[in-house]
């Protein structure tokens, strides 16, 4: 299968995509804040350079993005069209690269929480902000 967009533009759409300061990440901070609890972001010293950082509670929350971290969620179950054993390699490595960091993680003493991105709408915030309370303890 042919690409649909050329090379310039398929570049040019990658570039656009974030890796921090997302719509999911933007939503698990305000969440937490609102909570009374306070973090660092994107602590490039700790493996995986986590999206929020607990220091005081040695606590790490990473927020994924369902189809580039491969959730069992409709959105991770995509596939791409065009090239898909590059895309089935590149997603391989992404779950182990994930796995590898939380389990170093743990190994450091860190509590690790994944909140997936499907996780974050609106609908489902009142499931999120328990789940986030559980993780954290009752008091920032």
């Amino acid at each position: 299968m042919t690409d649909q967009f050329s090379p310039v533009e398929r570049s040019r759409i990658m570039r656009s995509v974030k890796s921090t300061n997302t719509i999911p990440e933007l939503t698990v901070r305000k969440l937490t804040f609102s909570m009374g609890f306070r973090y660092r972001l994107h602590n490039q010293q700790l493996p995986g350079k986590p999206d929020l950082v607990f220091t005081r509670l040695r606590k790490i929350i990473f927020v994924h993005g369902c189809f580039w971290h491969r959730h069992h969620c409709r959105n991770g179950k995509s596939m791409p069209a065009t090239r898909p054993s590059y895309w089935k390699s590149k997603f391989d490595r992404t779950i182990v690269r994930d796995r590898k960091n939380i389990r170093k993680l743990r190994r450091m003493g860190w509590g690790v929480l994944v909140v997936w991105e499907c996780q974050t709408r609106t609908a489902k915030l009142d499931i999120l902000c328990a789940r986030l309370r559980r993780f954290l303890g009752d008091g920032g």
